[in-house]
């Protein structure tokens, strides 16, 4: 078994029925209808969405100005009474905040933050420097806002249980590509967001990681390109495992009839670490898993593929919550 020590992280309290969400918009805007049915879907899952009234605000393609997505978010790390922050969605700009966010103030605070696609950026740096446990997890104007767009059981695991937990997925789910087991923190999210850290200031950490990676809409030498970059920045060279994403829309099969499965296999299949393909997370058709970063894993891949993950949050006497305004 591939191990490697990992860092404590903080685990953020975990959330209750009746707490109160916090939705931010770090990137792109999003459309108002498919935001109020994932606050409605928040509303039928128990807890209490709340947001600032310039969240509607735009500013080219991004949800407002700098100023206002950083100072959005920032206040809701600040308000007791948010016990979780979700992103309302990806699209692009969260690039924008890394140089300017508050570690101080957000590991003074530790909460549930969860999102994907663009907000990876944010993901993984706060995972790495903040020391925070974050939530690759569906978003409020994405798969909260469609019918059996998320996984319920995975959300609640991860957010709420306060305890390890694991999940055996079929063949027809997750395909095994290469045997083996695994154990590191869970880490990763949308391949090109990776790929765009390397050589900057927040650049991804992978060294003993299960790695996880997922995008949509990209061409097979497109994602040849990307693993290709990855491979020779040298973040493959002590990764513990790796996942794949449904790879939503990646297109299958490539000018010599080859799957991505096999292309994948082409490029990585020399690691000598286990690998899977095709867990519903972040850019999916539907069911979206919640995988908590900088949380111990372990990868099981065999006939089939099992993942066992420890305590993503803490649980809390109720005698310490803050109650509701």
């Amino acid at each position: 078994m591939n191990s490697s020590a990992q860092p404590e992280r903080l685990r953020p309290p975990a959330l209750r029925q009746g707490d109160t969400v916090g939705i931010v918009a770090p990137a792109s805007g999003f459309r108002r209808e498919d935001f109020d049915a994932g606050c409605d879907t928040l509303r039928r899952l128990g807890y209490r969405p709340f947001y600032l009234p310039s969240i509607f605000e735009r500013d080219l393609y991004f949800a407002g100005s700098l100023e206002r997505r950083l100072g959005e978010l920032h206040e809701m790390f600040s308000r007791p009474e948010v016990r979780a922050i979700l992103c309302a969605r990806g699209g692009y700009g969260c690039n924008y905040l890394l140089p300017h966010l508050d570690l101080e103030l957000i590991r003074a605070n530790p909460k549930i933050f969860a999102g994907c696609s663009d907000v990876t950026t944010l993901l993984t740096y706060l995972c790495d420097r903040a020391g925070l446990v974050t939530f690759h997890a569906p978003m409020v104007a994405g798969d909260f806002s469609r019918p059996g767009g998320i996984d319920v059981d995975a959300w609640s695991a991860a957010v709420s249980s306060g305890k390890p937990y694991s999940r055996a997925f079929s063949r027809d789910e997750v395909q095994p590509l290469m045997e083996g087991d695994a154990e590191g923190a869970l880490y990763g999210g949308c391949l090109s967001l990776l790929c765009a850290s390397l050589g900057t200031p927040y650049e991804i950490h992978a060294e003993g990681k299960i790695l996880f990676l997922e995008d949509r809409g990209e061409k097979p030498y497109q994602i040849d390109r990307m693993l290709m970059q990855l491979k020779l920045a040298g973040k493959f060279e002590r990764v513990a495992g790796i996942i794949f994403g449904e790879m939503l829309d990646c297109g299958q099969q490539d000018a010599a009839d080859r799957t991505l499965q096999d292309l994948i296999a082409r490029i990585l299949g020399g690691l000598g670490v286990p690998m899977a393909f095709g867990l519903k997370s972040g850019h999916v058709s539907g069911k979206s898993f919640t995988l908590p970063f900088g949380v111990r894993a372990t990868l099981s891949v065999g006939q089939s593929v099992a993942l066992k993950i420890d305590a993503a949050v803490q649980a809390e006497p109720a005698s310490v919550r803050v109650s509701h305004p």
